[in-house]
């Protein structure tokens, strides 16, 4: 899959912009604020409806506009798409395929993407919720049916926890409390699929992991990940509780086994949920265990370790769909990489997204890109496409 042209409308800084991209790697270069990280994040708009810097899409729009549009002429193969997006400040958002009006959630369909951002740091770092984003992001990107499962999910467990909030305000006890028991089917069903795809997707995800670190950090270094599931465990601690080695584990569960575990987990905490009002255990409660030479990255990995992490963990879900997909490659997108890596992991990164049939990265230096990167370069400046002469010229 490619991006041929880029055309943005009232997007963030961008009045209008045309932009030409080619295969292999494509660099955009402008300082801070100019606009570079703006085209990317209009792609990953279409790739996934969502933005990796705002949780609110009215903050991509223009001030003082009403809409905003991103279109993008994609290409695989002999086979061209026109795929637009119009995000609009009030009303729904609005999508066409080839001048042909789609629903929007349709079109992350016909546009497959993987972005690294510095954000992404968090996914080391950070709570496990991210961690369960990043998984079930890249479970409806392979399989876009578990969008519904997962929405269900979400569903019955706001349903649960208003049914328990309201029986520890009346005081009603376990036993009498039957409508519960209708919610824990419905809970354990949506439950144990999802925990049955998520332990499928990090059992394809370590070998992809282990080699993308060593591919950045050099063979002396071992990551490796583990799914921490809270079914299993014997704790019912707050959700940032350090996994024990009774619930963590880097073997495939089956739907099967997860629901009897479930079961016996919600009968064990019931009386605990109770008091609290609150659904204990779940796979909104579960965690992806990330270990950098036998130790737990959250608290061991130094910043550079860190970084690496996350860069791997998006380079592997990259590899992933690239082994599934019918539609090329993912388009790869790096923000802001290539400023936090010392010259031998930028060197190692260059080699390690060689194989990628395009990739988008933003620097806001231009020597921090390995120059086989360099191939092609778009210049930004206060939200214009500019060419290097005139650039050089205005900074002077």
């Amino acid at each position: 899959m490619l991006v041929r042209h880029l055309s943005l409308t009232d997007f963030r800084n961008y009045t209008s912009v045309e932009v030409d991209l080619i295969a292999g790697p494509n660099v955009f270069v402008g300082s801070n604020g100019q606009g570079k990280t703006n085209l990317v994040e209009a792609l990953g708009y279409l790739s996934t409806l969502g933005s990796h810097r705002v949780s609110v899409d009215h903050a991509m729009i223009r001030q003082g506009q009403d809409s905003a549009i991103v279109r993008a002429r994609l290409e695989h193969g002999e086979r061209q798409v026109l795929a637009e997006v119009q995000i609009n400040r009030s009303g729904a958002n609005r999508a066409q395929v080839n001048r042909s009006p789609i629903k929007t959630r349709e079109l992350p369909r016909y546009f497959s993407s993987i972005l690294f951002a510095p954000e992404d740091l968090a996914l080391v770092r950070g709570e496990p919720s991210g961690r369960r984003k990043f998984l079930d992001e890249l479970l409806v990107l392979r399989t876009p049916r578990m969008s519904g499962v997962i929405a269900d999910y979400e569903r019955v467990l706001k349903q649960r926890n208003t049914l328990l909030k309201s029986a520890r305000a009346t005081g009603i006890r376990g036993d009498k409390l039957s409508t519960l028991d209708i919610w824990d089917e419905r809970l354990v069903a949506f439950g144990s699929e999802i925990i049955e795809a998520r332990g499928a997707l990090i059992a394809e995800l370590l070998p992809e992991v282990s080699a993308a670190y060593t591919a950045i950090a050099g063979a002396e270094h071992s990551a490796t990940l583990a799914s921490f599931l809270s079914i299993r465990s014997s704790s019912s601690a707050d959700d940032a509780a350090e996994p024990t080695a009774d619930s963590t584990s880097d073997a495939p569960i089956t739907a099967a086994e997860a629901a009897r575990d479930f079961v016996a987990s919600l009968a064990r905490l019931r009386r605990a949920e109770l008091d609290r009002g609150l659904t204990l255990s779940g796979p909104h409660r579960d965690d992806l265990v990330l270990t950098l030479n036998g130790m737990g990255a959250r608290g061991y990995a130094s910043h550079g370790e860190s970084w690496s992490f996350a860069l791997s963990l998006k380079l592997a879900a990259a590899h992933v769909l690239k082994r599934e997909s019918t539609s090329g490659d993912p388009v790869l997108v790096l923000d802001d990489v290539f400023a936090e890596l010392d010259e031998s992991r930028r060197g190692r990164l260059a080699a390690a997204i060689d194989g990628f049939e395009q990739v988008l990265i933003t620097a806001a230096v231009l020597d921090d890109v390995p120059e086989p990167l360099a191939a092609h370069i778009v210049h930004i400046k206060a939200g214009h496409i500019v060419d290097a002469a005139e650039e050089e010229k205005t900074d002077d």
